[in-house]
């Protein structure tokens, strides 16, 4: 009798330590807001412990950017990035990733093609960062197109200027908020260009559009909206009003929105305003406070990740349920705030 229960606690005890057990709760996707100063670096992390980095943030600073996005990955567990994808040229999204390279392996390179502004900084943007990869494996995604995963779907709507054309699985009605619509300017720089992407874990759903500007916005918006609701709104182009028109912002009904801005970049209070006031929105988070917005321009502190402009480059977190259930913490004061579906 005792050898069997001895037995019996052994098997419990192979149990206990995850040999075939069924996992305590469900596994969440995350997702890391690396501050890169006004620039964009966003890790996703898939329940499977797949990644994807959207943007390296700047060049320079001594390999600031790069060495944020190093610590924030092994913060992570992560020793490598499965997908780096870069949503256009600019400086402030694809200047890191010389200097990211050094720290951490990258399996693919994923971007929307050739580079098409005229402008010579951006023309050596994308000389440098083709010189960078020269040696990775490279993928160019397109509107439609995805990335191999199995916890998490991830889905191109915007790509080399180009939109999908047919509106996503429950969505196509009419926005009641085009009636607000502005016209807006053709935009010839890498901005317009930006990969927009749409991932989904479950019920949650979160947009990243880049730095696509006001006329794509509104392609997606106007007259029928194009994408549906989502959960998480990352605030198109650090929050400037060349972007966040507000028949998508408000069509899209986000829940959460976080700001990727800096201290003197982005988080203008035009845009602020519209991601701020979208109906049903609980909270908008940022990176930093916008020092040159105003008290009135800027959220509470408990949900700003860096509030003084010589920071220690706080993140922000956010843990994604399949029911849709998230919570967004800030690493700078451990405050965090869960939002139930």
């Amino acid at each position: 009798m005792r050898l069997k229960q001895l037995l019996a606690l052994f098997v419990f005890g192979l149990i206990g330590i995850g040999w075939g057990a069924t996992p305590k709760g469900t596994p969440t996707f995350d997702i890391y807001f690396v501050d890169v100063e006004g620039g964009q670096a966003t890790l996703l992390v898939a329940p499977d412990n797949k990644s994807i980095l959207i943007d390296t943030g700047w060049p320079g600073f001594s390999g600031r950017d790069a060495s944020r996005i190093a610590e924030v990955a092994a913060i992570a567990g992560l020793k490598r990035i499965d997908y780096v994808v870069i949503t256009h040229y600019h400086a402030d999204h694809v200047g890191g990733v010389t200097q990211l390279i050094e720290r951490l392996s990258v399996g693919t390179f994923v971007d929307h093609g050739p580079n098409v502004e005229a402008s010579e900084d951006v023309k050596k943007n994308y000389a440098d960062y083709l010189k960078a990869i020269a040696k990775s494996q490279h993928l160019v995604l397109k509107t439609d197109q995805g990335l191999p995963f199995t916890d998490i779907t991830f889905r191109v709507l915007a790509s080399a200027g180009e939109l999908i054309t047919n509106p996503l699985p429950g969505a196509g009605t009419a926005n009641k908020y085009c009636d607000t619509a502005q016209s807006a300017p053709v935009d010839t720089t890498e901005n317009a260009q930006s990969l927009g992407i749409l991932v989904t874990y479950g019920k949650f759903r979160m947009i990243d559009l880049g730095d696509l500007t006001k006329k794509k916005e509104l392609a997606l918006a106007c007259p029928n909206q194009m994408i549906g609701t989502v959960d998480l709104y990352v605030v198109t182009h650090h929050g400037f009003d060349q972007s966040n028109a507000k028949p998508l912002v408000w069509g899209l009904h986000p829940r959460v929105a976080i700001m990727d801005n800096g201290p003197h970049k982005g988080g203008s209070p035009e845009a602020w305003e519209t991601v701020h006031s979208s109906p049903g929105l609980e909270d908008l988070w940022q990176l930093h406070y916008a020092l040159d917005a105003g008290q009135d321009h800027n959220v509470s502190a408990d949900i700003i990740a860096n509030l003084d402009e010589n920071c220690q480059g706080k993140y922000i977190k956010v843990s994604a349920s399949p029911d849709g259930t998230f919570t967004v913490l800030n690493a700078r004061n451990n405050y965090k705030k869960t939002y139930a579906k």
